[in-house]
């Protein structure tokens, strides 16, 4: 199975399928981050758009892409009912300008469409009408986040293998890890992607965490001769699963919960800023408000 998928994203590499997702003639100054994870159920997609939001709240112009083309649901995860989807731009009905959808502080979705063929399975002409209309859009924002499909799937891979940065997104969980370090495998040794991160999500603490990534960070490191780094981690919070349930994104919801303070943690990496945490005093106030929400 994973001799197959290196072989497909050879195969991809070497034909210039997938081009980089930034005009780089021009220097263009958006950055691409693609989002994967090895399996599902990990959070990738909640995770994704709470980042855009925390990145949002930087000053940054945010546009998240939906691509898991077999399970779109970032629209789901922001409450939001888009009139148009990926589906409609494909089949030549919208330009993919006209399906963006805004959502909170000002972030862009472009709605992805469940149930239709992945995008590697289209015709050449499909595909590079929706990269040109990618690269258009993403010249006018800060970041473009591509939330892909889970797994090591053709579109995943070609995803991520042409993005700028990958940030592989798991759990501690055994099988979680394991599935993860699959696609960093096949990204490291078969194509040339070499920035890859890690976020470790749904922790119950910060030591569960740092033994979760060493064990990745080991295997990276013996099997792939690879220096992997964590961006970081985002403890498991009960209010994580109510916003999700309330169909608004916990950063917005529920903004002093530990998953939030996490997110904004990540974000201010990935910008290389300081952000202020709360003090002592604060930090007990923002606890005990939890406690009672």
């Amino acid at each position: 199975m994973i001799k197959d998928q290196a072989f497909e994203l050879r195969e991809l590499m070497n034909r210039k399928q997938f081009a980089p997702l930034a005009d780089e003639r021009k220097g263009g100054d958006t950055r691409i981050l693609a989002v994967a994870s090895g399996k599902g159920g990990v959070g990738k997609s909640n995770l994704t758009i709470n980042l855009a939001i925390a990145l949002a709240h930087q000053g940054k112009k945010v546009i998240i892409f939906d691509a898991d083309l077999g399970m779109a649901n970032m629209d789901v995860l922001a409450g939001l009912i888009p009139k148009y989807n990926l589906q409609d731009v494909l089949y030549g009905k919208k330009e993919l300008k006209d399906i963006l959808i805004e959502s909170y502080e000002g972030i862009q979705i472009i709605p992805g469409a469940s149930g239709i063929q992945e995008m590697a399975g289209m015709g050449q002409k499909r595909q590079a009408l929706l990269i040109e209309s990618l690269q258009a859009v993403a010249n006018n924002s800060d970041f473009l986040l591509i939330d892909t499909g889970a797994g090591i799937h053709r579109s995943v891979l070609a995803f991520a293998g042409a993005a700028q940065e990958v940030i592989i997104v798991s759990t501690a969980e055994p099988t979680s890890l394991k599935d993860a370090y699959g696609i960093i495998k096949i990204l490291v040794k078969y194509g040339d992607q070499r920035d890859i991160k890690t976020i470790i999500n749904r922790i119950a603490n910060l030591e569960e965490g740092e033994i979760a990534f060493r064990k990745l960070k080991t295997v990276a490191s013996k099997y792939l001769d690879f220096e992997l780094q964590n961006l970081g981690f985002v403890r498991e919070d009960r209010l994580m699963i109510k916003a999700v349930k309330e169909q608004v994104p916990f950063i917005v919801r529920y903004p002093l919960s530990d998953a939030a303070e996490d997110i904004k943690e990540l974000a201010a990496r990935i910008l290389n800023v300081e952000i202020e945490k709360p003090l002592g005093a604060q930090r007990f106030f923002n606890r005990l408000q939890r406690l009672f929400s």
